[in-house]
């Protein structure tokens, strides 16, 4: 519950900081900035995701040294 409500506040503060950044920067009416942030988030959240997972990659078992399994982290 807490990590789910973390994830729709982090995505309420990127729309926020998208709808005033594009508003601002290109500068848009309410309407176009209201439709760059929608469209924005997303592809934001997904580029953060991709690149996260990218970065995040498991050892091979054979060279760990202690014997135990590696971590592996991976969104749910």
């Amino acid at each position: 519950m807490r990590c789910t409500l973390k994830n729709y506040a982090l995505s309420m503060c990127l729309f926020v900081f998208l709808f005033v950044m594009i508003g601002g920067g290109f500068h848009l009416g309410p309407g176009g900035a209201l439709l760059g942030a929608i469209s924005g988030t997303p592809l934001v959240i997904f580029a953060c995701n991709r690149w996260y997972c990218a970065q995040v990659q498991p050892r091979q078992p054979g060279r760990e040294e202690s014997g135990r399994l590696p971590l592996q982290v991976r969104n749910q």
